[in-house]
């Protein structure tokens, strides 16, 4: 039985792939300098809600391209500001990410569109290893829709949500005993 439903799935997966119907990639993003960053963004702070908050990042949404960024979660876990300078935005998103008693340092992203041309930039934090066996704790994705939004997808990685969430999906509900 088994056989025949891997089968069955194996044919199904073919058919989507051979009618154009491929996984969707989400956009590519590659290190970038301060000086990169030129122009005026709308500013997405994400995270900092609270003095533990890892899922902390700060994106910089080029205005007058003919793309959107849209966070994929509720309206009170970022800020928006539009109309921000280059300089006034690094600035902000700097301090936004750098506020985790972990924080070790900074990386700055651009994110490039289909044709690699840069639509805007991520500011994320970097912690220091020890502290959470990992310095790059969180998973972020650009994902194009249509009408050029750009949905932005946060979470933290697997190994960290397991430690900061114990028992979070795994089966055994996170308690020490039993029997």
């Amino acid at each position: 039985m088994k056989t025949i439903i891997s089968c069955i799935v194996t044919i199904i997966l073919f058919m989507f792939v051979a009618n154009g119907f491929a996984f969707e990639s989400p956009l590519k993003t590659k290190e970038a300098t301060d000086k990169e960053v030129t122009g005026v963004f709308t500013l997405i702070l994400y995270g900092g809600r609270y003095l533990d908050d890892l899922e902390t990042v700060a994106i910089l949404d080029l205005e007058k391209d003919k793309y959107t960024f849209e966070p994929f979660a509720p309206e009170f876990d970022y800020i928006i500001e539009k109309g921000v300078s280059a300089k006034d935005a690094l600035r902000t998103a700097k301090k936004f990410v750098s506020f985790h008693h972990a924080f070790h340092r900074l990386v700055l992203s651009k994110i490039l569109d289909k044709k690699g041309n840069i639509i805007g930039y991520e500011v994320r934090p970097i912690y220091m290893p020890f502290v959470y066996g990992i310095s790059d704790v969180i998973d972020v994705y650009y994902w194009l829709k249509k009408g050029n939004k750009i949905k932005i997808t946060i979470r933290l990685t697997p190994s960290i949500e397991r430690i900061k969430f114990p028992g979070g999906g795994d089966g055994d509900g996170g308690g020490g005993g039993g029997g």
